[in-house]
């Protein structure tokens, strides 16, 4: 019965933000077009349910020529962004096409990170617990210390998140990822870092 609530609240949020946010859609596709040659889409293959591959969308941020595995830039100065990188980074826009992962079933709207496939054989019998559930746009590493985190520190909190998993949980961790966005730390950094990485 969770399964299924959960499910449909998924569809029901990614059908009804893209119908509203399509608008949005097509501004940051037009000038990703303008500024960059190459593709608007940035489209790479990630661990899902069960650690089964999966398609995964973002909005281009990168030039069109840079290694799909290189390091994840860690400063809006990256001579590897393009022009409107920085900006589309900044306030999470470029997660927005993984809306369509959530509507066909590869996502949820909150779970654990999608992962490399890679980066799988690095983790033990407990970590893999966190492919119990999909992947999600959002979850437990997005909202404390976001980017701050040990991989260590974000793997416990995502099986912390599959453990106890529940329809408020959720709603409670869309509600403080809105603030993350716009406040660009995690909810929690603000409130004496690390120290409250075990709380519910």
């Amino acid at each position: 019965m969770k399964k299924i609530a959960k499910r449909t609240f998924d569809i029901l949020v990614s059908l009804v933000s893209l119908i509203i946010l399509s608008p949005v859609f097509a501004v940051i596709a037009l000038i990703i077009k303008i500024g960059d040659k190459g593709p608007v889409l940035f489209k790479h293959e990630r661990a899902g349910q069960n650690a089964a591959p999966f398609v995964f969308y973002k909005f281009r941020t990168m030039k069109a020529n840079v290694d799909p595995y290189d390091q994840s830039p860690s400063s809006g100065d990256d001579p590897r962004l393009i022009k409107c990188g920085k900006f589309l980074r900044e306030f999470s826009l470029d997660e927005l096409p993984q809306l369509f992962n959530v509507l066909k079933g590869d996502m949820s709207i909150v779970g654990p990170r999608p992962l490399y496939m890679s980066q799988i054989q690095e983790f033990n019998e407990y970590h893999k617990k966190r492919f119990l559930l999909k992947p999600g746009i959002t979850g437990f590493s997005q909202i404390y210390l976001r980017s701050e985190l040990t991989s260590l520190q974000s793997l416990d909190l995502e099986v912390k998140y599959v453990e106890k998993q529940s329809f408020w949980l959720d709603m409670k961790i869309i509600f403080l990822t809105i603030g993350v966005v716009f406040g660009k730390k995690g909810v929690y950094q603000k409130a004496g870092g690390t120290r409250n990485l075990r709380r519910p």
